[in-house]
């Protein structure tokens, strides 16, 4: 499995092959469309995600050391943005998930082009992740 840091970068190189915004929210689109879906019982409100003005539900599992992120929204641009998430943290130890830098959102420019309070929903879903990392890095201490 890639380091954090090299699926992140991998991101990075992703978005700037585009020339424009409305192709990046496209590609976010198709990304959601690929999203490891959330299982039908994790879609209630234990699962949903605080903060942000679609439903997002998160679920994670760890095996062998590794957490394993589900996701779903009812929202396209939103669901992309779990996805890229997911993409970056999914399959990774608690303690790297932990460490792990965010600023590749910013690098990408994802940030400076969501509404403010879709730009509130990224960082509570970011939280959230971190949150199930701490609490399994916890278990494993």
């Amino acid at each position: 499995m890639a380091a954090i840091k090299e699926i992140q970068e991998e991101i990075i190189d992703e978005f700037s092959m585009f020339d424009d915004w409305m192709q990046r929210y496209e590609y976010m689109i198709d990304l959601g469309k690929s999203l490891p879906l959330i299982d039908e019982q994790y879609k209630t409100d234990d699962y949903i995600i605080k903060g942000c003005q679609s439903k997002v539900w998160v679920h994670a599992d760890m095996e062998d050391g590794t957490i394993h992120f589900t996701a779903d929204s009812d929202a396209i641009i939103t669901k992309g943005i779990i996805a890229i998430l997911i993409r970056a943290f999914s399959g990774q130890a608690p303690q790297d998930i932990i460490d792990a830098d965010t600023a590749f959102i910013d690098e990408i420019g994802l940030k400076e082009h969501l509404s403010p309070t879709r730009a509130n929903g990224l960082v509570s879903m970011i939280k959230q992740l971190k949150l199930y990392a701490i609490a399994y890095q916890t278990q494993l201490n």
